[in-house]
């Protein structure tokens, strides 16, 4: 059986004002709180690339977990849309480098945004089990400070930078229950680089989500048979407070179980959800929990979590 063993992060030391950003705009911290859900955001240094996220998020994973060894590391996945200079090579290559994993390590990577998680932990598990693999790591990391107009304010409030790094192996702690994947490419304009900056349209995606995840949670739980009020916990993309606000509502009874935490670092694109679980679900009593990702595609992603009995 594989699954999550232990999850690890890297949250660059660079902190953005983000009352100092709204007030640029008019907005004052009611607002910030209200819509985005945090007063600052993390930032890389300009000298980091997103391959230095990826190997100081792995370094942190290898330092909490001593048993797992440099050389015991078959697959590294990075999930990521802003990848090292100009993408070309792929960003699990150079990080596998700079990480010092063996050259016998399956490295690649998977160009989504914020449902990469989801779509990485079962692209890695299949890959893993079909080549009798024991150990991988995936990564997220899509610093999005890299294509962010610092004068746009639907998309400077809400971004920061931070990678993860997922320990998938054997005897996990949590094992991967039903998922369910979606992807509406007509959407496609609504998230987007555009002349090398990023694009948004806020209320676009917010119908988007609104229309489409919670509706897929119910999907995941039919195939597990269950309902909502079985779960534990629901960890959500945090895309922005108000996205959050949204889905919680639309749980209804259940709309309590879901988190929101921007965790003072902002909308980290596909690390939020590996962040909650490492914040909220490792030292928890939860026996199982969902976790949902969408945006960037459009693309959505759902999934339920079941820990492992001992």
């Amino acid at each position: 059986m594989i699954g999550i063993k232990s999850i690890a992060s890297y949250v660059p030391a660079g902190r953005i004002d983000n009352l100092a950003q709204a007030a640029s705009f008019d907005r004052d911290e009611a607002f910030v709180m209200a819509k985005i859900g945090t007063t600052t955001l993390s930032v890389k240094d300009e000298t980091e690339e997103t391959s230095d996220l990826c190997a100081a998020a792995v370094r942190n994973l290898l330092a909490e977990n001593p048993a797992l060894k440099l050389d015991a590391i078959e697959a590294l996945v990075v999930v990521t849309q802003n990848g090292d200079a100009e993408g070309l090579p792929h960003t699990s290559a150079i990080a596998q480098h700079k990480i010092g994993l063996s050259t016998h390590t399956a490295c690649f990577d998977v160009a989504l945004g914020c449902s990469g998680f989801v779509y990485g932990l079962y692209a890695l598990k299949g890959f893993m089990e079909a080549a009798g693999l024991k150990n991988g790591i995936l990564v997220t990391a899509d610093p999005y400070s890299k294509i962010v107009n610092r004068t746009d304010r639907p998309t400077t409030l809400l971004f920061g930078d931070a990678a993860t790094a997922t320990w998938i192996g054997t005897d996990p702690v949590w094992k991967l229950g039903p998922a369910r994947f979606g992807t509406d490419g007509s959407g496609a304009e609504h998230l987007m680089i555009k002349d090398g900056l990023f694009h948004m349209d806020g209320r676009e995606v917010l119908d988007f989500a609104g229309a489409n995840v919670v509706p897929q949670v119910r999907e995941v739980l039919e195939l597990a048979g269950m309902t909502l009020d079985e779960v534990d916990a629901v960890l959500l993309h945090q895309g922005s407070a108000t996205i959050i606000d949204l889905l919680t509502q639309k749980l209804g009874d259940n709309g309590h179980k879901a988190i929101k935490d921007l965790c003072a670092i902002g909308n980290t694109v596909s690390s939020t959800i590996p962040l909650l679980l490492e914040r909220h679900a490792a030292a928890s009593n939860w026996e199982n929990l969902v976790v949902s990702g969408f945006g960037v595609g459009l693309s959505w992603g759902s999934a339920l979590l079941l820990r492992n009995a001992a």
